[in-house]
């Protein structure tokens, strides 16, 4: 008897291994998709352009688990994301390639790109951009884009890009805590959206987020600077008056010092050269592929 008992043992156990050493998923029988997805013409181009080049993944095709649950969003239309990822290449990228090197850019740019069609409501303001962890970068109002115009692809692209890209080159190399003793006490982190810029200029705030804290103000500095035409620069800086327009440049003066000694980047050609590069777009070819 006690045989029987030995050899049934031995043809559960047997069985058992079996299974363990069959690594191969049963792909017939899975509650999942385990198809791969066809690649378009697109996908190809991202693929050499951001992946191969960049070891970027641009998400076009909106993914629930990137996005953000808490509100209503829409993914970006298919024309459209072609164009963008065109922009974003050759006035984004490009230009840090151009500045501080492709190694720079490879290091230090977010791995995903993940677009969205509408804008992030939120009552009364919306989000134009949001960065993870460095990680990530999320681009709203993806279907609001118009190549020709300049200066809404600067606020609703270009600046969120270079103030997210400046929060992830903060949390990799500091700048001083001088920052945040300048404006110390003139922060408003839970009303600065009811002021206007006629109100914080004076106060030595480039825009009235950059008045919600530190962080963001030295990263609206960075960003403003960067992509602001020299006559809407002049604007907030006329706005400002002597005493506001002084804090905005010793702010700016700490900026240009950190990406020098911290990044080796020349802010001020970086300016220039993002200046000329958005200048190109109308010359680029955004609709073949």
């Amino acid at each position: 008897m006690k045989n029987w008992y030995i050899y049934i043992l031995m043809l559960i156990f047997g069985m058992g291994f079996s299974a363990c050493d069959d690594n191969e998923p049963d792909k017939d029988n899975s509650i999942f998709d385990t198809s791969e997805a066809e690649r378009n013409a697109f996908d190809k181009w991202l693929k050499v352009n951001y992946v191969d080049t960049y070891n970027i993944d641009f998400i076009y095709r909106m993914e629930h688990i990137e996005s953000d649950y808490s509100h209503n969003l829409v993914p970006t239309d298919f024309k459209l994301s072609v164009k963008l990822a065109k922009i974003v290449k050759h006035a984004w990228l490009e230009v840090y390639d151009e500045v501080g090197g492709i190694d720079f850019t490879r290091a230090n740019a977010p791995k995903v790109i993940h677009l969205i069609g509408s804008a992030s409501w939120d009552k009364t303001t919306y989000t134009l951009g949001t960065a993870e962890g460095g990680l990530k970068v999320t681009l709203y109002m993806g279907n609001w884009l118009d190549p020709t115009n300049v200066n809404e692809l600067n606020e609703y692209y270009f600046k969120v890009m270079h103030h997210e890209f400046a929060h992830i080159l903060h949390q990799k190399k500091v700048y001083t805590v001088e920052f945040d003793k300048i404006s110390a006490g003139n922060y408003v982190p839970t009303g600065w959206q009811n002021r206007s810029l006629e109100t914080v200029a004076p106060l030595g705030f480039v825009t009235p987020y950059a008045g919600s804290q530190p962080r963001e103000d030295i990263a609206e500095v960075t960003a403003c600077y960067l992509t602001y035409p020299a006559e809407q620069w002049d604007e907030v800086i006329a706005l400002a008056g002597d005493k506001g327009s002084a804090i905005i440049y010793q702010k700016l003066d700490i900026v240009r010092k950190y990406m020098k000694e911290s990044w080796s980047i020349d802010i001020e050609q970086l300016r220039s050269v993002i200046s000329r590069r958005c200048a190109e777009i109308s010359e680029l070819d955004l609709d073949n592929i």
